[in-house]
């Protein structure tokens, strides 16, 4: 697992979001390559997990879920934070669609050469979760795609990350698997990190929010601890103002009020101990303060649509 937060012992004074962000970690999930001589396309479905590509050999094109193409070259990487659907190609017009469905193949087979050949591209990729549900707050805000190479002229890392990359997947050394993955995982790192250092897409929204003077104080409190009792009255309290007027400046910045803010995170959180940590309903309703197992399930289902058993993983089918 890796954080992508900032060393607390650095400096004690931090932002809200920087104490947000020291929360948000990520684990590779499953990896896998492929030696793809053109002409190809592939489709890649809409996940919760985050995608993560890097391309060798012959440049390709990515087709976002918009449909529209954004070139990928040799030694270059994108993450799709939320797992949108998408497609990868040797050309736009390579392959006429419906994309047949990507099948992540094992990672790499051993003593497996890479092929010299320029017309084929080497395709590493890989699913990543992070520890927030997709709906997050933080991963809503994100771009559809994150470019590592957009990321270059303010990370001065990047750019060896991509190197080391590209020279484990050329040379298919011993263990060289097992590198590439961990260089994923740093480089995806970075991508979020230098995204949050510059700018983070305007001053508006949810990240503007944050960056309120007494609001992010509060959106921060909120997220360290979202299983305790808050109330209204409370979080104004941290915010030294009145019920009415906090709530009032709440709903102003934020967009939605205190009450509703805080039941969608939590049913959020909720949706990703069930979807990967297994966790059992009734566990998650004592967890968040419900009184019951019932009145847990009918916020949920008020929130998100659907009730909890929805997002429970579905047993395998026998043969």
């Amino acid at each position: 697992m890796l954080d992508l937060s900032s060393n607390p012992g650095v400096n004690p004074i931090v932002d809200p979001l920087t104490s947000m962000l020291r929360g948000l970690s990520l684990d590779g999930v499953e990896y896998g390559r492929a030696l793809l001589p053109a002409p190809w396309a592939f489709s890649f479905p809409v996940q919760d997990d985050a995608y993560f590509h890097f391309i060798s050999g012959r440049p390709c094109w990515l087709r976002t879920a918009k449909g529209e193409w954004l070139e990928l070259a040799a030694g270059d990487a994108v993450l799709l934070p939320r797992g949108d659907a998408h497609a990868l190609a040797s050309a736009p017009d390579a392959v006429s669609p419906p994309f047949p469905i990507w099948k992540c193949d094992s990672i790499w087979g051993e003593g497996g050469e890479v092929s010299e050949d320029k017309q084929e591209s080497v395709l590493f990729h890989g699913s990543m979760r992070f520890n927030l549900d997709r709906h997050h707050p933080l991963l809503r805000m994100m771009p559809d795609t994150m470019h590592a190479k957009a990321m270059m002229k303010n990370e001065a890392a990047t750019l060896p990350l991509l190197h080391a990359m590209a020279s484990e997947i050329a040379l298919n050394r011993v263990g060289a698997c097992g590198i590439v993955a961990r260089l994923a995982d740093v480089l995806a790192a970075q991508i979020i990190r230098g995204w949050i250092e510059n700018g983070c897409g305007g001053d508006t929204g949810w990240i503007a929010a944050v960056r309120h003077p007494e609001i992010g104080h509060v959106l921060a409190t909120i997220h360290s601890d979202l299983e305790a009792n808050w109330t209204v009255e409370s979080l104004a309290a941290l915010m030294g103002a009145s019920r009415s007027s906090f709530a009032a400046k709440f709903a102003a910045v934020v967009g939605t009020t205190p009450a509703r803010y805080l039941a969608h995170l939590r049913m959020c959180q909720a949706r990703h101990w069930i979807i990967s940590d297994s966790a059992r309903i009734s566990a998650i309703a004592t967890r968040l303060g419900y009184d019951s197992e019932a009145s847990f399930s009918r916020s949920f289902k008020r929130v998100l649509g659907f009730p909890p058993s929805h997002y429970r993983p579905k047993p395998p089918l026998r043969p």
